[in-house]
């Protein structure tokens, strides 16, 4: 489920201007050769991080789906879960927020939660998923809580056939999340609106990529 396309095409062209998307030869941790690269560490200023947490605040608002607070899985989920928050709360939605922290701490607040409460509907931020077990490892630690996943809201949907470059698999990373968690996966683009942009971009650098992007959809896409 990805955002409405005004919201997906200024997403597109604020990733292509902050270098966090690229186009080129990029081999991915799978072993594929992908014409681009989606890097959302790369979103490394305030400013950058500001527009990005109103891109998620509005593809949530967006998806109609009842929410009552926003869960980041450490490390990337934590900022991106706090910047929606902050992007929500400028709208007039404030909700609580919490995040996980990776080791189990001797002393303090104990525990591996960390932030407001978990409990109620609660969505997962993340900034893309590769392969479901961060996902599984949140839906685990919220349920655990005594609350309810409801979705996960991330940066962007490659739309491609788990696997490697030889063996491909019959499901995406995110469709595979959908069906083993009964979950929705809101994304703020996907690889349809990438090849929809670069369709209707007059700028002829990035539509000579068009073609490499087709053949790869068609290789690796669902």
């Amino acid at each position: 489920m990805s955002s409405n396309n005004s919201n997906q095409d200024n997403f597109i062209r604020f990733a292509l201007e902050a270098k966090v998307l690229s186009f080129g030869e990029f081999k991915t941790k799978a072993g594929r050769l992908s014409p681009y690269f989606f890097n959302a560490g790369e979103f490394n200023d305030g400013a950058r991080l500001g527009s990005l947490g109103r891109y998620y605040a509005k593809a949530l608002v967006e998806s109609k789906i009842p929410f009552d607070m926003l869960y980041g899985p450490a490390y990337k989920g934590i900022t991106l879960a706090a910047a929606t928050a902050i992007a929500l709360a400028n709208e007039g939605v404030n909700v609580p927020y919490a995040y996980n922290r990776k080791e189990a701490k001797d002393h303090g607040e104990g525990g591996v939660l960390v932030g407001a409460p978990v409990k109620g509907k609660v969505i997962i931020v993340d900034d893309v998923i590769s392969a479901g077990t961060s996902v599984r490892e949140s839906v685990d630690l919220i349920r655990k809580a005594g609350a309810e996943p409801v979705a996960v809201l991330i940066a962007l949907d490659r739309m491609e056939r788990s696997g490697n470059a030889t063996d491909i698999g019959d499901k995406s990373a995110v469709q595979a999340v959908e069906q083993e968690f009964g979950l929705p996966v809101i994304s703020i683009a996907n690889l349809t609106g990438l090849m929809s942009f670069l369709t209707a971009s007059s700028d002829a650098q990035l539509t000579a990529y068009l073609p490499a992007v087709k053949a790869y959809r068609e290789k690796y896409g669902i």
